[in-house]
């Protein structure tokens, strides 16, 4: 019979038959370290109870449109250790970082030059670079996703009244220069959700929700990893202590003011306007 010196070793010998290698050596490390971990602090039954409740708030917090077991896997950093632990991209290759809980819904597809802030009221600004391999070739035809918050730090499927489905959202195919641009808005910093057992998380230990500002990247191409990213907007509040745990200083990126009436009509945007470039170089796969 178990009890607590022994109890570990019964659950990793049952786990023995598991087919699968990979799964069994999975399983047995996060039961050696579950029972370590309420060893170590010695989990009082109301704690456990506490922290069950927790966990099953968050799953009902789930629906399509927000994932809050990713927003806590953000918040604990477990999604940007995950994402360092697992990247691939050699030196001169673009950073990645994590995917955030908001890529829950496609992004339309958009022709280059396009705008994908569809309510305005932001700064306007043009956004543009070249998707490029590792040696410096262009390559033409890449597929770059793009994502963010509007002006005033809220995803579109956050305020499905307020926002059309698909704003701040967009996939381009880049040209044969490996080349894209589109218009948007400057994003602005905004907290992640708060309204969920994970925001009480935050609350709870005495941090702060917010995140700097930014946008999202995934660039694919034939014959490379893919990579997810974003730019974050220099000089942002919060680039010290984004509460995920993501910002990398090559990635931050400056959104250069311009005052120049004839870029401006070249661009189709109000003048002036910000303007922002950011290459996205791929590793040959």
């Amino acid at each position: 019979m178990a009890d607590e010196p022994t109890v570990t070793d019964e659950v990793v010998a049952a786990l023995r038959d598991t087919g699968d290698a990979r799964l069994r050596e999975l399983l047995t490390g996060l039961v050696r370290h579950l029972h370590a971990f309420a060893r170590e602090t010695r989990l009082t039954q109301e704690e456990w109870e506490r922290a069950i409740g927790f966990l099953t708030e968050t799953g009902q917090m789930c629906t399509d449109t927000r994932q809050e077991f990713i927003l806590l896997s953000d918040v604990l950093g477990l999604s940007m250790l995950v994402e360092t632990i697992n990247d691939r991209h050699g030196p001169g290759t673009t950073e990645s970082t994590v995917l955030g809980p908001f890529h829950m819904t496609a992004s339309p597809v958009r022709e280059l030059g396009a705008d994908i802030d569809l309510v305005g009221g932001g700064e306007a600004c043009v956004v543009s670079g070249q998707v490029l391999s590792r040696d410096g070739t262009p390559l033409p035809g890449a597929v770059v996703d793009v994502w963010q918050a509007d002006g005033n730090g809220f995803y579109d499927v956050q305020q499905p009244d307020v926002q059309p489905a698909g704003n701040g959202r967009g996939l381009f195919t880049a040209d044969d220069e490996g080349r894209f641009w589109f218009r948007t808005c400057v994003p602005s910093p905004y907290p992640i959700p708060t309204d969920g057992p994970v925001g009480g998380l935050l609350e709870a230990t005495g941090r702060h929700p917010y995140r700097p500002a930014h946008i999202h990247f995934i660039a694919s191409a034939a014959g490379h990893t893919p990579v997810t990213t974003h730019i974050f907007v220099a000089g942002s509040d919060y680039l010290e202590s984004d509460a995920v745990f993501a910002v990398k200083p090559g990635l931050v990126t400056d959104f250069a003011p311009v005052d120049d009436p004839s870029a401006a009509r070249e661009f189709d945007v109000a003048n002036p306007f910000r303007q922002a470039r950011f290459d996205l170089v791929l590793e040959p796969s």
